[in-house]
């Protein structure tokens, strides 16, 4: 049976004196090392010499280089996947290393000789200290990868309740599960979804309804976002009630036409590249090759033009509109 953990479960005693690395101070680094400290735990921030250093310092940290985290007891790693495994970093044997993704740890980019464990927010980072902020904190994945001292989950339990990832409960997941469950919403379900909008789209435009009005129903008026907010709060059956009756009857009469299409196939396919590594390997060849494809595929979906019409569209519409 899953394990789902909650505030109670955990203590920040079992980081009393400790101290506590930061390395990055960028989307999830920063929002964690001010979590942190507030919790009342002994945090340095560790970081190259930068614009995030400047902002680690406004925000009242003393900065240290990334080797100083070697010398902390608990070390979180904060920066992209991709830059991890390059870190200069010999953590202590008793040591507790704690990952904000599995990718690392699930296909073999990390391997240190101490504990180490998973706290991955299920939430963007701006949000991690806005949610810890407002009090509701955030659900997380937590998980214990390694443990030499036997007080590795206890350790990243404490850790997750410090940044405010107990609040709403954790689930405690494998770094392969939960990277495999990250990587396939973006690559399996976040590209299905985009052919599904952007065939919409096209069938719109053909029957003369105008592209603004399309993008304004999918996304501008905010109408999706917020039924995908109420299923959130209230599920799948209690949100349907807020829909009117012939939209309700639509969308249940209708969904059979969909059911022959073969999503789930090309979905296997994906994820058995994610699951087998090879997803990763190459991406470490991308980047070592100085992410060339990378580059060209994001210049061809979000270019100038597509950016041009974007930015023209909310200036018309929307809660930027210019009168």
């Amino acid at each position: 049976m899953t394990v789902i953990v909650h505030e109670g479960d955990a203590s920040t005693d079992a980081l009393r004196g400790a101290t506590v690395a930061v390395v990055g101070y960028g989307n999830q680094g920063r929002p964690w090392a001010l979590n942190l400290r507030d919790a009342g735990l002994d945090v340095t921030v560790c970081v190259r010499a930068d614009d995030t250093r400047r902002q680690a310092e406004a925000d009242g940290f003393a900065p240290r280089d990334v080797e100083a985290a070697s010398g902390a007891d608990v070390v979180c790693l904060l920066v992209p996947d991709d830059a991890i495994p390059g870190l200069p970093l010999t953590p202590k044997p008793d040591a507790l290393v704690v990952v904000a993704s599995g990718y690392t740890l699930a296909f073999d980019r990390l391997d240190p000789d101490c504990d180490v464990g998973l706290v991955a927010p299920r939430m963007l980072g701006p949000e991690v200290r806005r949610c810890y902020e407002e009090g509701v904190g955030f659900i997380t994945a937590v998980g214990v990868h390694r443990d030499r001292t036997g007080q590795a989950r206890e350790r990243v339990l404490a850790v997750a309740k410090a940044i405010g990832g107990l609040r709403q409960g954790a689930i405690e997941m494998t770094p392969r599960q939960e990277a495999v469950l990250d990587l396939a919403v973006e690559q399996a379900l976040a590209p299905a979804l985009r052919q599904v909008s952007q065939s919409f789209v096209q069938v719109m435009v053909e029957e003369g309804i105008p592209l603004e009005a399309v993008v304004t129903e999918l996304v501008l008026s905010g109408e999706v976002e917020r039924t995908y907010r109420l299923l959130r709060l209230e599920g799948y059956a209690a949100q349907m009630e807020h829909h009117s009756p012939v939209s309700q009857y639509g969308q249940l009469s209708r969904g059979a036409q969909f059911t022959h299409l073969d999503v789930a196939g090309p979905m296997r396919g994906v994820v058995a590249d994610i699951a087998s590594g090879a997803f990763a390997d190459e991406w470490d060849a991308e980047r070592d090759a100085g992410f060339p494809r990378f580059r060209a595929l994001k210049d061809a979906a979000v270019g100038p033009a597509v950016r041009e019409f974007e930015e023209d569209l909310r200036r018309r519409l929307g809660e930027r509109a210019r009168p």
